[in-house]
């Protein structure tokens, strides 16, 4: 038989591409290989209303996280705004290419780019918005379970945000930031952002239900002045499914470890020099489906770990430790609701909140860096319905809230309508 190539795969797919557009599809070799294509295309809507930040002045210089209205040179930015740009995903275009089963051992390749729709900028006349490759990844699985070796989805609180109702929509939506990013559905208002990373991972089999997956990942710095990254990140996750007549479960127990270094520091009352920061936490959750009602209820606690995005780096406001160095403890969940009233209308509602302690250091000294963030929340309702298998309309409402230690706080009002297609 005739081999059929890769090259001859691609330019097939873009041909059948080309001719329709229909639901997702393989294209296959006679020796064995094939390749299939998914994706979805997404957009939204977003009218945002936000009080003034209080007391602009008094605020963390450093926290930069600051999602409701944002802050540029100390004052609060335009309360009003309109924008149509991605949700909580961008859109998402996946190449998988599976190799031959050999020895029982299934070989799959995953390629996937995730572009935004809106501009990067403030031109309107541009027409590359950035594009992020997220997933980068081979599997071989088998009788003795899993091994993925590349860039894929981080486990510690990847279960948070994939378990999410707005994963699919927009959530809160940060206009604060940079145009080119994605909404930010209850990243940093319920759950922290898990992050796509570089990583070695192991999944064992299914056990009854049960499975136990490893990962060693690229360390991040913790610590606002972080010498040595020179330890891997480790993550694990314990998780069980099944279902019932009418419904399923789908528990899970995630964890997180990292050390960093710390270097010599100028700061007052900072940490010893070359003493280490810790990034250690644990993040449960378990999703619920009887008939047409879901619940959902996740959280996560620990030292070291931010309020946006898992161990907040100098983007987020360095919130995994105060100005002096010192760990902070962070901690969060996320409740919610959906109900299938229709073969294709279904209706939500949840509420997540994120904290963080104030440290010893801030407790005596006062906020001579300013004073921190206390906690995030947020609470989405939302309504979706289904035209087809593969097209869907949302709405949302969404209230969010940012509150600081001196309890002084900011909110806003935001409304979200967009479509997403998937294939």
């Amino acid at each position: 038989m005739k081999k059929i190539s890769i090259v001859t795969m691609l330019v097939a797919l873009v041909a059948v591409m080309a001719g329709s557009a229909q639901a997702a599809f393989t294209v296959g070799g006679e020796n064995g290989w094939s390749l299939g294509t998914d994706g979805i295309v997404n957009i939204f809507g977003a009218y945002q209303t936000t009080n003034p930040l209080p007391d602009a002045g008094t605020r963390d210089p450093t926290a930069l996280n600051h999602l409701l209205g944002g802050v540029v040179d100390g004052r609060s930015q335009q309360d009003q705004k309109f924008g149509i740009r991605v949700g909580l995903l961008p859109s998402i275009f996946a190449i998988n290419i599976k190799a031959p089963t050999v020895g029982g051992i299934e070989s799959n390749v995953r390629v996937s780019f995730w572009p935004n729709n809106q501009n990067t900028t403030d031109t309107r006349f541009e027409t590359a918005p950035n594009i992020d490759n997220r997933e980068f990844y081979y599997t071989a699985k088998g009788k003795f379970g899993e091994f993925l070796a590349g860039r894929a989805l981080n486990l510690f609180q990847g279960q948070n945000i994939l378990n999410d109702m707005c994963l699919f929509s927009a959530g809160v939506v940060d206009m604060s930031q940079v145009r080119g990013g994605t909404s930010l559905g209850h990243i940093g208002y319920g759950y922290l952002y898990t992050n796509f990373g570089p990583q070695f991972r192991y999944t064992t089999p299914d056990m009854a239900g049960f499975k136990v997956a490893f990962e060693i990942g690229e360390p991040y710095a913790i610590s606002r002045n972080s010498a040595k990254q020179n330890i891997p990140r480790l993550e694990t996750e314990l998780s069980y499914a099944t279902t019932f007549k009418g419904g399923s479960v789908h528990a899970w127990l995630e964890g997180i470890w990292q050390q960093d270094t710390r270097g010599t520091s100028a700061i007052p009352n900072a940490r010893a020099a070359e003493s280490h920061n810790t990034s250690l936490g644990i993040a449960p959750g378990f999703t619920l489906a009887v008939g047409p009602v879901g619940f959902n209820a996740s959280g996560y606690y620990g030292g070291g770990l931010g309020m946006v995005s898992a161990q907040d780096g100098p983007i987020f406001g360095w919130n995994s430790t105060d100005a002096y160095g010192n760990t902070r403890t962070n901690w969060g969940f996320l409740v919610g609701t959906t109900f299938q009233a229709t073969d294709s209308i279904k209706v939500g509602l949840n509420y997540g909140a994120n904290h963080q302690n104030k440290t010893d250091a801030e407790s005596a000294l006062g906020f001579g860096q300013g004073v921190p963030k206390k906690c995030q929340e947020a609470v989405v309702a939302q309504a979706n319905w289904n035209l087809n298998k593969f097209t869907v309309f949302t709405a949302e409402y969404i209230l969010a809230r940012d509150t600081w230690q001196d309890r002084k706080g900011q909110n806003s009002n935001q409304f979200a309508l967009g479509t997403v297609f998937f294939w």
